[in-house]
């Protein structure tokens, strides 16, 4: 009696494990799939939707000393083209950036609403490094980062402008 209930259940697990094989297949071709998905190109970063404000002539002769400005702007120019190398550095080397970026102001646009957009970018910028770094963040998160950064960096250039032509604008003299 119990070599009978042995042999029908070693004859059960033998036909149960026998139609493994086809899900096994199909497993590993969703998980290709999913890990294609997963990589992020830059026709995916020009399919991001945001506002991008240039800088005007005024600003650009002002920001002429900012380095760290100039900097950004190239490395943003590389994000765009789906280089993530600046992005995906040491936090220690992306803080010591941020802190240049910052203490590297000119004074004349040392304004409370450009201050501001500087702490957005530091934020921003933190949290993509912290994306791009991590393994288990989804790619849909890690385009929210790459979007949060663009914005943050045109909303800075926006200020800039908007200062720049107030001060133009408080220089108007009433005849």
């Amino acid at each position: 009696m119990k070599f009978i209930a042995i042999l029908l259940l070693l004859s059960s697990v033998l036909i149960i494990s026998c139609n493994d094989d086809k899900t096994t297949i199909s497993e590993i071709e969703v998980s290709e799939k999913t890990n294609e998905d997963k990589k992020i190109t830059a026709s995916t970063i020009e399919g991001i939707a945001y506002k991008d404000y240039a800088l005007s002539p005024e600003a650009h002769q002002e920001i002429i000393p900012w380095t760290q400005y100039h900097e950004l702007s190239t490395q943003i120019d590389f994000l765009k083209k789906g280089d993530f190398s600046f992005f995906n550095e040491e936090n220690a080397d992306l803080l010591k950036f941020i802190k240049d970026f910052k203490s590297n102001l000119p004074e004349t646009l040392k304004t409370n609403p450009i201050i501001s957009r500087n702490a957005i970018i530091e934020t921003s910028l933190l949290k993509l490094n912290e994306y791009l770094t991590l393994d288990n963040i989804d790619r849909k998160d890690k385009l929210l980062g790459i979007k949060e950064v663009f914005v943050a960096f045109s909303n800075l250039n926006y200020q800039i402008n908007k200062k720049l032509e107030r001060d133009m604008y408080n220089d108007i003299q009433p005849e």
